[in-house]
């Protein structure tokens, strides 16, 4: 592998291109598809055939292989799978109707809420420090039960596990019990039953019957409702009336409504066609109402020391639920006769709160009116008027009322909501009708709601207290102004923000007001008012960045801030939209991907001048764009990635060079490559150490590409970048056993190779290239070919390294690795030389002929992509017969 000559081959660019045009238009794509099996004839030479066979040496095979995504399918794909399961043939019309029919009348839906999605919420609502204890010992002595000493005996604790086990053995013994001597179906009857399991399903009623509390009886009777089924067709309807009627028995009206509550929950469960049952509890519960206000619960409350109003908070859960069943799927006529019986109890509060709780939304709106009178005629003592109007409230969120009538509900309902004195009463009232004056009225309205929420709260900072209510404010008021000018235009909206002091609380409040201004802002905005106020607001996402902040909260706020710049042109005036970028730079300079997208921003706007001007500056747009560089040149410094650095280096500096800034693009590109030696040998991404290697060498194969148009100083020297970038590669300490800089310096002779050529592949325009300051001057050619020779030999010197480490490790498992990679780098100067070099001239011919063998010698290399390559470049180049001839005879030849 001696030293050689290197000379290009004259390239003709223009007739390549119409070459490949050729090419392409005569590839017929009309009969592809992704999913179509691909049908491949594989014809092989059968070269060692029986003697006197004739046909065996041109016969050929044909075989259909499938495509990896369709044998993935089974042959089928997703697509086809779903037309085939939405043509699945129906069932009857008149069976498909009869299943609806029954399961909307025998099963609850999704619309309907159960009680565990509200138990929890109960729980937090009704807490107490107080102990609670429970008697286990029923029928055995009070004084060893009350014994805080006494251990629970045995017999007790075993009984404990008995009943832990009943939902799963015991159940399922009880089921087996009934399969004899077939399985019962889903929808079995009483008769189906043997007797046998009915007589075990009555023991265990009797058993009950003789429990004589009438509490405890109630709940366990109402908890094994629905094993009536296994006894007669009638009796959970009967068993219902009869828990209904025996709920009248007890005499605290509080333990009374929670009983009925949890008859209606286990009524709506097993039968919730049952609705006789549901309106009975319901019209027993408000024969109740009365004995609140009786002598006996009243001296109770006195002694307890508890408020009528507390007290009659704890009725509201069963109270709603109670009212929920009964108004599940109840048409609109028996709301109005709730109402009526309202009316007869003398609008009791509670009773009208759940009402209005528990029936459609719909259906209250269109009544709001009449409500709004009857809440106005309840006595406000025992049920304040500021709830009802709360209840109220939710339900003209979410039904529109009449609207002749909207403007007079408003009035009305924010006469009593303004009168409430406890902060944290008007808050939670208000914040509910903030949703139905935003959805029926304007900015005036909803402005003198927040101008009344600030009066409210303001006053010993009472909003600390309320973030999550003000925070629900906000997030009704965005989704109704999707014109922002129109919402900061509003006085009260930026004294509201000011009552969010907590940071935490502040910048969530700004994240939400961001995220509505990027997903509903359609056109880019230079509204002073929104300009002022959204950097304000982004001001405050900044600025909550701290050391402790996470990536992922720096990337979230970053994409924020960057939608809000993004939206933000002055038009024309490119002059303003870099005062406005230049701004943006001081305020956001702790978010890296902030900095990074007004570099771009910047290099947008240089383009944009260089579009509006045609590429003819002017004296004033000469100056502006210089000053663009200026603008990147001082910020990209500030980054602390090192590739962010670089590439914003390299884009900046093609900029430059696209608006004729000679001494700008210089001073990037040669800050570029000083920057080269600083690259770390690992960078960590994603919170992982990985190898910069590959990022390096796709940096410096894009630096090599941009070099081309870029034209030599006249005070520095012939090629005077690339040299500084190859004597940078060179002093770089890369990876052992690394083959980088090597490919860096393959990569450089396609360059090289480009730059000797009369016309170059692009330009510039308005920029003249080495091919025009030079003029293909002999001297400039031969130094690159000079440059050229030298890279070439740097290779061979290093692939003869290689070739000395197989004999030195040849009985290692390290020659594998060093002949892989041999072969490879041979095959890339190889495939080189192909493309760019001049293979008429023998030394290059002859060392093209050898790096083949070499890449070939250990069969490593890929043999379909080289003959491929080698092939089509023959078929281009058939001048050179020489090379054509030798390949054929050569032992490492393709087979």
């Amino acid at each position: 592998m001696a030293s050689v000559q290197w000379h290009s081959r004259a390239r003709k660019y223009e007739a390549e291109v119409q070459m490949c045009r050729l090419e392409v238009s005569a590839v017929d794509f009309s009969d592809y598809h992704p999913l179509k099996a691909i049908t491949v004839t594989d014809s092989k030479a059968r070269r060692g055939g029986r003697k006197g066979s004739t046909s065996s040496s041109s016969s050929s095979s044909s075989s259909v292989v499938l495509d990896p995504l369709s044998s993935m399918l089974d042959g089928s794909d997703p697509l086809s799978l779903f037309a085939a399961v939405s043509q699945t043939p129906a069932l009857p019309h008149s069976i498909s109707l009869g299943r609806k029919r029954r399961e909307k009348e025998e099963e609850v839906g999704s619309d309907f809420e159960p009680w565990s999605s509200k138990r929890g919420e109960i729980l937090s609502r009704f807490t107490t420090t107080e102990k609670l204890s429970i008697n286990l010992f029923m029928g055995s002595d009070k004084s060893k039960a009350s014994s805080p000493s006494s251990a629970v005996s045995e017999k007790v604790r075993t009984r404990l596990e008995e009943l832990d086990d009943l939902e799963e053995g015991s159940q399922r013994e009880i089921w087996s019990m009934c399969a004899d001597p077939h399985p019962l179906p889903e929808s079995f009857s009483a008769d189906d039953v043997n007797d046998t399991a009915k007589e075990t399903c009555l023991n265990w009623f009797f058993k009950i019957a003789s429990i004589r509390e009438l509490v405890p009886r109630l709940y366990v009777e109402a908890a094994l409702l629905k094993c009536n089924r296994f006894l007669t067709k009638s009796g959970i309807q009967e068993t219902l009336q009869r828990l209904t009627a025996m709920i009248r028995g007890i005499g605290d009206p509080l333990v009374a409504v929670y009983a009925r509550a949890y008859l209606c929950r286990v009524g709506m469960e097993v039968a919730p066609h049952l609705k006789d049952s549901l309106n009975k509890n319901f019209f027993d519960l408000l024969a109740t109402f009365r004995q609140i206000h009786g002598e006996s619960v009243q001296n109770q409350l006195a002694q307890q020391r508890v408020e009528i109003p507390i007290y009659l908070t704890l009725y509201s859960p069963a109270i709603h639920w109670i009212l929920q069943c009964v108004a599940y799927r109840a048409p609109e006529v028996l709301l109005t006769e709730m109402m009526d019986r309202c009316k007869k109890l003398g609008n009791n509060a509670l009773l009208l709160n759940s009402v209005m709780w528990a029936f459609r939304a719909e259906f209250v709106a269109m009544r709001a009116t009449d409500f709004i009178g009857m809440i106005k005629d309840c006595d406000e003592a025992g049920f304040p008027k500021h709830l009802l109007f709360a209840s109220l409230g939710r339900s003209l969120s979410c039904a529109d009322p009449p609207e002749s009538e909207r403007l007079s509900i408003l009035n009305d309902a924010w006469k009593v909501i303004t009168k409430v004195r406890s902060p944290r009463d008007y808050i939670n009232c208000a914040e509910i009708w903030v949703e139905f004056t935003c959805r029926h009225f304007t900015k005036r309205e909803v402005n003198t709601i927040l101008a009344d929420i600030i009066k409210h709260m303001t006053p010993d900072r009472a909003f600390e207290d309320a973030y999550p209510q003000l925070q629900s404010v906000i997030k009704k008021i965005l989704p109704h102004f999707h014109d922002f000018s129109v919402l900061f235009s509003m006085e009260k909206f930026l004294p509201f923000l000011d009552m969010f002091q907590k940071d935490s609380v502040r910048v969530e409040v700004c994240k939400s007001i961001m995220e509505v201004f990027i997903k509903h802002q359609q056109e880019a905005t230079r509204d002073p008012v929104i300009l002022n106020a959204l950097l304000h607001i982004c001001k405050t996402m900044h600025d909550s960045v701290n050391a402790l902040t996470l990536d992922d909260e720096k990337r979230s706020l970053s994409l924020l801030i960057n939608g809000f710049i993004r939206m933000v042109s002055f038009g024309r005036d490119f002059e303003q939209q870099l005062s406005f970028c230049v701004e943006a730079r001081a305020t956001f300079c702790n978010l890296e991907p902030v900095i990074i997208h007004l570099i771009h921003t910047v290099n947008q706007l240089a383009m944009e001048t260089r579009c509006v001007m045609k590429g003819n500056h002017s004296r004033k747009t000469a100056a502006f764009v210089r000053a663009c560089a200026a603008y990147s040149f001082i910020t990209i410094p500030s980054l602390t990635s090192i590739f962010n650095r670089l590439n914003l280096y390299l884009l900046s500096g093609e900029v430059a060079l696209a608006n004729q800034c000679l001494s700008q693009a210089d001073a990037f590109l040669k800050t570029a490559v000083s920057l080269l030696p600083e690259v770390p040998r690992t960078i960590s991404i994603e919170g992982k150490q990985r190898s910069s290697e590959p990022f390096l060498l796709d940096f410096i194969n894009n630096f090599l590409s941009t070099l081309l148009v870029v034209p030599d100083h006249p005070e520095q020297g012939v090629l005077y970048l690339v040299r500084g970038l190859l004597n940078m590669v060179q002093d770089y300490t890369w990876e052992d056993n690394s083959d980088a800089k090597i490919r860096v310096y393959i990569s450089a002779l396609p360059l090289l190779a480009a730059m000797s050529q009369e016309s170059y592949l692009y330009t510039i325009p308005k920029v003249d290239s080495n091919e025009t300051l030079y003029g293909g001057d002999p001297k400039f050619i031969a130094e690159i070919n000079k440059l050229c020779e030298t890279l070439i030999g740097q290779v061979l010197d290093h692939l003869k390294g290689l070739g000395r480490d197989e004999v030195r490790y040849c009985v290692c498992s390290f020659v594998f690795q060093g002949v892989r990679r041999q072969g490879s780098l041979a095959f890339s100067l190889f495939g080189c030389l192909l493309a760019h070099g001049d293979l008429r001239n023998n030394k290059l011919n002859q060392l093209a002929v050898n790096l083949w063998n070499l890449s070939h010698k250990h069969g490593f290399c890929d043999t379909r992509t080289s003959v491929s390559r080698t092939h089509n470049r023959i078929c281009i180049q058939r001048q050179i017969q020489s090379l054509n001839l030798f390949l054929s005879f050569s032992p490492g030849s393709y087979s």
